[in-house]
């Protein structure tokens, strides 16, 4: 009964990290869409500046959408891990934090890239 209760339990909050993580992406996408036609009307800045500001947006967003499926991931590992699923999480694990690394080391960079087109203008 009350391990009924907890797979339950846990089965609710990955689906809920995962919603979380797909409700993310669509925010950003959409945020994104928006961002890029709204400076794209601007006529004073430049395309790469444009792109710049919308890839920044979206991978922002898709980061904090790995970081929610890796939480999901952990939490669904909770219930009776064998040592295959600990494996699976493992390595997807490493997958999402890799994606996420370079992810972010591409937002930074285009930040800087931004900021310093910022200052010549």
């Amino acid at each position: 009964m009350i391990s009924e209760m907890i797979r339950v339990t846990v089965m609710s909050v990955s689906t809920f990290a995962q919603l979380c993580a797909v409700f993310t992406i669509l925010a950003g996408i959409t945020k994104a869409f928006i961002l890029y036609f709204k400076v794209l009307l601007k006529k004073s800045l430049r395309m790469i500046n444009i792109i710049g500001m919308v890839r920044m947006e979206m991978g922002n967003s898709f980061s904090l959408a790995l970081s929610f499926l890796i939480g999901a991931s952990i939490v669904r590992t909770i219930l009776a891990p064998s040592w295959n699923d600990i494996g699976k999480l493992a390595a997807i694990i490493a997958l999402r934090t890799v994606l996420n690394y370079f992810l972010l080391k591409d937002v930074e960079k285009i930040s800087q890239i931004e900021s310093a087109g910022n200052k010549e203008t």
